[in-house]
């Protein structure tokens, strides 16, 4: 198992609608709007790294008013 933090800007006044919708993404273990630089932070997990990537890409960035991502991954080191 994969997981990863996806750090998310959004257009003004989205980030509340963007976290909901994203939240509701198979995968998703928790979507929160935050203050910052970036608008909501979700903590996703896959089966493996491209499984994660196409979430990201083919899910999660198609959420209407998202401007931005950036996906990190977690490591145990």
């Amino acid at each position: 198992m994969v997981q990863a933090y996806i750090l998310i800007q959004t257009e003004v006044g989205k980030a509340s609608i963007v976290a909901e919708t994203i939240s509701r993404i198979p995968g998703v273990i928790q979507a929160e709007d935050v203050t910052g630089p970036y608008d909501v932070i979700v903590r996703a997990q896959a089966d493996t790294v491209d499984a994660l990537g196409r979430m990201v890409v083919a899910k999660v960035q198609q959420v209407d008013g998202i401007t931005r991502t950036l996906t990190c991954p977690v490591v145990h080191l």
